[in-house]
This record gives C-alpha cells, sequence and structure tokens, in this order.
C-alpha cells in the first residue's frame, strides 16, 4: 500500500481506496445520506398506510419504527456493500435503500397481510442473492450495449422523480410557484458552488444547495417540525429496532411475483454499478463486482423482510448520479453516511429531522444528479460505438421499453403480472427487448452510423 493511501487526505476523495480526514469525510457522506433519505423511507410510508396484519391496520407508532429499520438496514447494507463480507458486497461506493420497484408487488401483498410481503422478499432476496454468487456463468450474457441501454433507461425512469419533487412540498400544492422559487434557488445555489467553489469543497456543492433551500423553506412554512416530536414522543431519543416482528407467511402467486421483480431489481443494480464505475472510476466493471452487488442486494433484501421487516433494499441510482456529477467515489467517505444511517436507526429524532426536509429543496438537487445517470448511459453506448447493429438495439429498446409506460391499458389484454411489470417499470422493458435483440442479432449487419 502506497504511502498516499496510508495517510489521511482531502485528495482520496476521488479514489475508491485510502483515508479522508474525518472532518472532511462527514459532509461528504452526509451529502449522500440527505440525497437518498426522502426516496428511502417514502415507499415503506405507502406500504405501512395499506398494511394488514392479524386483521389489524398498522398504528402510527409500529410506521415509526418501520422508519426507523429502514434507516438501520440501509446503512448496515451500505456497509456491506463497501467492505464486502466474503463475496458478499462489491467494494463499490454504492449506497443502498429502499428500492420503489417493488413498490406494487409488496402493497399487493402487504395489503392481505403483511407476513404474505415477509415471506415472499424472503425468497425473493434468496433467489438474487445465489444468482449474484454465480453470476459469472450468465454474465456474458448481458453485453456492454446492453447495461448501456438499461444505465439510459434508469436515468430517464428518475427524471420525473426529480422534477415531480421540484414542483412540491406538502404545504403548497404542486405547481405552487413558493415551490419552484424554493426549487430554483436551490439549484442556483448548487449550480453557483460548483462554480465558485475551489478545490474539493466543490464536491459539496449538493450540501451547501440543501442547506440553503432548507434555511429558505422555513422562511416559507414549508418545514414541519410537528413529526419530529411525534416520533420522539412516541420512541424516545434512543431506541433499539423491534425485529422479527411479522410472522412470514409463503404463498405461490404472490413469490412468483416477487421473484421476477428480484430479477428487474438485479437488472437495475447491474446498471448502477457499471454506471458507478464507468461514469465515476472511469473504468468497466468486474465480474466480482457484479457478483457481490447482486449478492448483497439479494441476501440484505431477505434480511430486510425476515428480521426487519421493512421491503427490499437495493443499489440507489440517486447516489450513482451523485457519484458521477461529484466523482467522490471514496469508500471510506461514504462509510460515514452509512454511519449517519445506522445512527437514524438507533436515534429517532436524527431519521424524524431528516424527514422534515421539503420535496422541493431535493428536487432542486437531484435534476442535475439523475441527469447524469442518462449522460452516463449515453457515454457507455458511445463506447461500444455507434454501429448499425448496437443503434438498432438502442433505438428499438428505449422506444419500446419507454413508450410502452407513458400508453395506459397498454397490457390490459395480457395476465396483470405483465402489467404490473413492464407498465411501469421502463427499465424491465428495455432491458427484455435489448437483450433479446443483443442475442439474436447478427454482429455484423453494416457500417458504423
Amino acid at each position: 500500500m502506497s504511502n498516499q493511501k496510508k495517510t489521511a487526505s482531502v485528495d482520496n476523495i476521488y479514489r475508491l481506496e485510502g483515508r479522508v480526514p474525518v472532518a472532511k469525510a462527514i459532509p461528504f457522506g452526509f451529502q449522500h445520506v440527505l440525497a437518498m433519505f426522502v426516496a428511502n423511507v417514502t415507499p415503506l410510508i405507502i406500504i405501512a398506510g395499506a398494511a394488514i396484519y392479524n386483521g389489524q391496520a398498522f398504528t402510527g407508532l409500529e410506521t415509526a419504527q418501520l422508519i426507523q429499520n429502514c434507516m438501520l438496514i440501509a446503512g448496515v447494507g451500505t456497509l456491506i456493500q463497501l467492505y464486502p463480507i466474503w463475496r458478499i458486497g462489491s467494494g463499490l461506493p454504492i449506497v443502498m435503500g429502499l428500492s420503489f420497484t417493488f413498490l406494487a408487488a409488496c402493497l399487493t401483498a402487504a395489503s392481505q397481510d403483511y407476513g404474505l410481503m415477509v415471506g415472499g422478499i424472503i425468497v425473493g432476496g434468496c433467489i438474487e442473492g445465489v444468482l449474484g454468487l454465480t453470476a459469472k456463468y450468465w454474465r456474458k450474457l448481458i453485453q456492454p450495449i446492453v447495461a448501456g441501454c438499461v444505465v439510459t433507461a434508469i436515468g430517464l425512469s428518475i427524471l420525473n422523480v426529480g422534477v415531480s419533487s421540484f414542483a412540491s412540498s406538502g404545504k403548497y400544492e404542486t405547481g405552487a410557484w413558493q415551490n419552484l422559487l424554493v426549487g430554483t434557488i436551490t439549484l442556483a445555489c448548487c449550480l453557483a458552488f460548483n462554480v465558485f467553489a475551489r478545490g474539493f469543497w466543490r464536491q459539496l456543492n449538493v450540501l451547501f444547495g440543501l442547506i440553503v433551500g432548507y434555511i429558505v423553506s422555513i422562511g416559507f412554512g414549508m418545514v414541519d417540525f410537528s413529526n419530529l416530536k411525534g416520533i420522539v414522543d412516541q420512541l424516545g431519543v434512543f431506541s433499539f429496532p423491534r425485529l422479527f416482528a411479522y410472522t412470514p407467511k409463503f404463498d405461490v402467486g404472490i413469490i412468483a411475483s416477487f421473484v421476477i421483480v428480484f430479477l428487474v431489481s438485479a437488472v437495475e443494480t447491474i446498471g448502477d454499478t457499471t454506471a458507478a464505475c464507468t461514469g465515476a472510476l472511469g473504468r468497466d466493471i468486474t465480474d466480482k463486482e457484479v457478483s457481490g452487488s447482486l449478492a448483497v442486494d439479494g441476501f440484505i433484501s431477505a434480511v430486510a423482510g425476515g428480521v426487519f421487516g421493512v421491503s427490499p433494499i437495493t443499489s440507489f441510482s440517486q447516489n450513482v448520479g451523485l457519484l458521477k456529477m461529484t466523482r467522490v467515489v471514496n469508500r471510506f467517505t461514504i462509510m460515514f453516511g452509512a454511519l449517519l444511517m445506522i445512527l437514524g436507526g438507533l436515534f429517532p429524532p436524527i431519521g424524524a429531522f431528516l424527514s422534515t426536509l421539503p420535496d422541493c429543496v431535493l428536487g432542486g438537487c437531484t435534476v442535475i444528479m439523475f441527469g447524469s445517470i442518462v449522460v452516463a448511459g449515453f457515454e457507455m453506448i458511445a463506447k461500444v460505438g455507434f454501429s448499425h447493429r448496437n443503434m438498432i438495439i438502442v433505438a428499438t429498446s428505449l422506444c419500446v421499453g419507454v413508450g410502452v409506460t407513458e400508453v395506459e391499458g397498454f397490457f390490459s389484454g395480457l395476465p396483470s403480472i405483465v402489467g404490473d411489470i413492464f407498465a411501469s417499470n421502463m427499465v424491465a422493458g428495455v432491458f427484455v427487448v435489448s437483450l433479446i435483440l443483443s442475442l439474436v442479432l447478427p454482429e455484423n449487419m453494416g457500417h458504423e452510423m
């Protein structure tokens, strides 16, 4: 190991390995948590609102406990992703969190009985984990052009999330001038800090924008501190997580739906980790990294459901966009973000405070980050070349995969599970079409375009 890696240096934030002074590492780690916090807890809040367990709806206390648990397992999953245990984990600067990909499947199961959701997550997670451990046997089926299409689709699929957040706050109706003004101020601060700051400080532009935007949003009355008081009253300042609270139940149909969605999630994880390597680390991803990232995705999701009682966790595209934009890829630095999430799980007021961040403030920061993922996909496509064959794959897969999500009722004549998978998830459609075309189209289809 070089002296540069042994010595703590702020310059190491641009390197995967090496130590960074703790005082410098903490704000960079905190920036990653702020980028994903609301999106991390929102799926679980929606699921808890519709869930039934032993014939009873969830109470506010149970929902607060689940939020606590999702913070904790997201932090643990991120740590294992950063610093693998055996072959579980990629060693890449990937942040883990609860995924919207599973929302439809979780709502369907949880509205019948929360135990059915837990059972489906356990089985589906273990299957994805095993697929990860055996990735070397099937990895070559996913050609670089397919990965480029998937990464592009991931970026496109979350653009509306950033724009929707930009126009929302919870205080005013969507599109109100107050929301747009706060979002614009936040975005302007991110851009200005990126232009005028010097050295490593420039990479804290998202954190700077969030702080300024948060202060401005308080002036507009967008910040509600009542939730903070309510959670403290219910759970106290410190609280151990509630484990094994929901007995798993197993239903073949629900398990099948979860297994299919876990396969879709695996595709997204491959896209995220590939984008982290090509877009932020400047190199191709290795088979070992693909295998480890899928293994942690699956097995930690099984733990998330079976032990912590929350929905599956996976790699967070928002944070991949942050990696791409800032080039801060240091594992030691991002570890502090994971530790903060764990603290948020053990000290409920931390998570409650972060939950007060208005959507429009997050939206002001995330629009650039999400766009960065689309750009990373374009770069991957450009790297493999603009051959006639590649352009046919890109054009067809993006048109079909994205297009069917824009047409309501497109899958109305097919089994409902088909619509559940493809109607609202363009990544799944883009992957399936690009994979099939990459396997059936001949390699030599013409000259470069």
